[in-house]
């Protein structure tokens, strides 16, 4: 034994220098505006599918708050699986679009809506949604073509919705399929520490109304509240600026 912690004691001190030394060299990069910036401010994502159509589109890259919420194991990459809970936590609101992981998948960023939180009971009936009981206002607007959202042909038309919830967020939703899969469901309750996300394109988004994969989304896996569309390209790869600016 005695052996041993003598013969390694020299290699703990190099591996104790190696360590310092990388440590000054890093402090440049950790403390530069950019990286604070992205780590504590502000962090870009892109966005891959159409499940938030038409609020947010495939080609969108948005900025999330990471500070709206608070900040979690979630907020900071490689952060240890061990970290629990928020500091300086907050709850969404109804109508925020956030970024998440999802508890079925914590390796993968999400957004969506969020439309339910703690004790909440939500309920689709006929395309419509529902919070406790009672219905979400909605109101029919113009259809538009926008078939290719909805898997679809390119041109065919789409109806659309203006959803407000009760605290006055206001957005909209497209409806691709009439009594489709899931605009009739059971009741869902949220438990306490969690909210219920939906997509706005509400017949092509996997959200909370599937349990197996994703259900109800703790709050200590919010990443942040997406604030911006910083830029925007179309699937030519041409941009888009009337898509700029902020979303809610």
């Amino acid at each position: 034994m005695t052996t041993l912690e003598s013969t390694n004691r020299p290699r703990a001190r190099s591996s104790e220098w190696k360590a310092i030394v990388i440590l000054i060299l890093l402090v440049p990069v950790l403390w530069s505006p950019p990286f604070l910036f992205r780590i504590f401010l502000y962090q870009p994502f892109n966005i891959p599918s159409g499940s938030m159509t038409p609020t947010l589109m495939v080609g969108d890259y948005v900025f999330a708050a990471k500070y709206a919420y608070g900040y979690g194991r979630y907020s900071f990459p490689f952060a240890p699986s061990w970290i629990s809970g928020r500091f300086r936590a907050a709850d969404p609101a109804y109508g925020d679009i956030v970024v998440f992981r999802s508890p079925k998948d914590t390796s993968v960023d999400y957004v969506k809506r969020v439309v339910g939180l703690s004790g909440d009971r939500i309920q689709m009936r006929q395309g419509q949604l529902f919070l406790n009981d009672q219905p979400v206002t909605r109101v029919a607007l113009k259809d538009v073509s926008a078939g290719a959202a909805c898997g679809g042909e390119v041109g065919a038309k789409v109806k659309r919705w203006r959803e407000t919830m009760p605290n006055g967020a206001s957005y909209v939703t497209y409806d691709c399929v009439d009594n489709g899969f899931v605009d009739n469901t059971e009741v869902y309750a949220v438990p306490p520490g969690h909210f219920f996300a939906l997509g706005d394109n509400r017949d092509n988004s996997t959200d909370s109304r599937f349990k197996s994969a994703m259900g109800f989304i703790p709050m200590d896996n919010l990443v942040g509240k997406v604030t911006r569309i910083f830029w925007s390209l179309d699937s030519r790869g041409e941009l888009r600026p009337d898509r700029m600016g902020r979303v809610g």
